[in-house]
């Protein structure tokens, strides 16, 4: 399998989520992922925050706030909404995933939850949607205040691998609280957690990059990382805590110490400004994790090739 480094657009298109696994895992380590909101208006009203991302750096992209039942992204009008995740492929010649939230409703509260929308929570129904769509992968998270538990989580994992079959690739984690108790800051996740969403059948696990959350340090993402690759899956560092909007310095301290855990993604966050992350700063990740040279390649590479 080639390396996604190497990938263009049409190589994306032919991969199922397993061979995208692979590609990334062949990558050691230097595979960029923004997260971006589509229910929110772009930050220049000519162009997605999708394509801006891509613009600068990206190698995949991440949807947040995406109702699978209401299919829209801003900035992009599409009169027949079922084929908009296609379209938005075609435009940005990345691989597209999608948020579900893994709601639980008899979680223990530590503040008030917001409510969250039938087409954003992980259930069957939605999981089967989001297939129909087109997304190249799902990632099973909570935003803030949503009442995401890892219990539910991993019934949500299996749920997502029932429905998307052993080609399907799933992402699982938490990059920060979502207002349950007992699992925030460096309680966010263990290695029993890791455990169960690998057996359940995630692919990828998601965790908080080292400087996000409190507590989360260097040696303890290190320690969760390697036993996460022991168990054969790969590991996504995250900033989802609007660190995304931190001054590059910042940034770049982030990237090398995700890379010395041993990330194999590098997720960058989607409100530096509200939806999409500081753009220059997708940018100084990416070079920060892989140089220039992959970063410009891939910057400038023609979604025809």
């Amino acid at each position: 399998m080639k390396r996604l480094l190497d990938c263009t657009a049409s190589e994306f298109q032919k991969m199922n989520g397993q061979d995208l696994k692979q590609s990334i895992r062949a990558c050691e380590g230097r595979v960029m992922l923004s997260e971006t909101m589509t229910s929110v208006s772009p930050l220049y009203p000519s162009v997605t925050n999708a394509e801006l991302a891509a613009s600068f750096g990206a190698d995949l992209l991440l949807f947040n706030l995406f109702d699978v039942f209401n299919p829209m992204v801003e900035g992009y009008e599409c009169e027949e909404k079922e084929l908009v995740i296609q379209k938005i492929k075609e435009l940005t010649g990345r691989p597209v995933g999608i948020n579900l939230e893994p709601v639980d409703l008899n979680a223990e509260q530590i503040e008030k939850l917001d409510s969250v929308s039938k087409g954003r929570v992980a259930t069957e129904e939605s999981l089967k949607e989001a297939k129909k769509l087109g997304f190249d992968f799902i990632c099973l998270t909570g935003n803030p205040k949503t009442g995401v538990t890892n219990d539910e989580t991993v019934v949500a994992i299996k749920k997502a691998r029932e429905v998307l079959g052993e080609e399907g690739l799933i992402i699982a984690g938490k990059m920060h609280g979502a207002g349950v108790a007992n699992e925030t800051g460096s309680g966010i996740i263990s290695e029993a957690d890791l455990t169960r969403f690998i057996e359940a059948g995630a692919d990828i696990i998601l965790m908080p990059a080292p400087g996000t959350i409190p507590g989360m340090t260097l040696d303890m993402i290190e320690k969760y990382v390697r036993f996460v690759h022991s168990k054969g899956a790969l590991a996504m560092l995250t900033i989802g805590t609007s660190q995304e909007g931190a001054d590059e310095a910042t940034i770049r301290q982030i990237a090398l110490n995700s890379k010395m855990a041993g990330a194999d993604i590098y997720h960058i966050g989607d409100t530096g400004f509200y939806g999409i992350a500081v753009p220059e700063n997708i940018m100084t990740y990416s070079i920060a994790i892989r140089g220039r040279r992959h970063t410009y390649v891939r910057m400038a590479a023609s979604v025809n090739r």
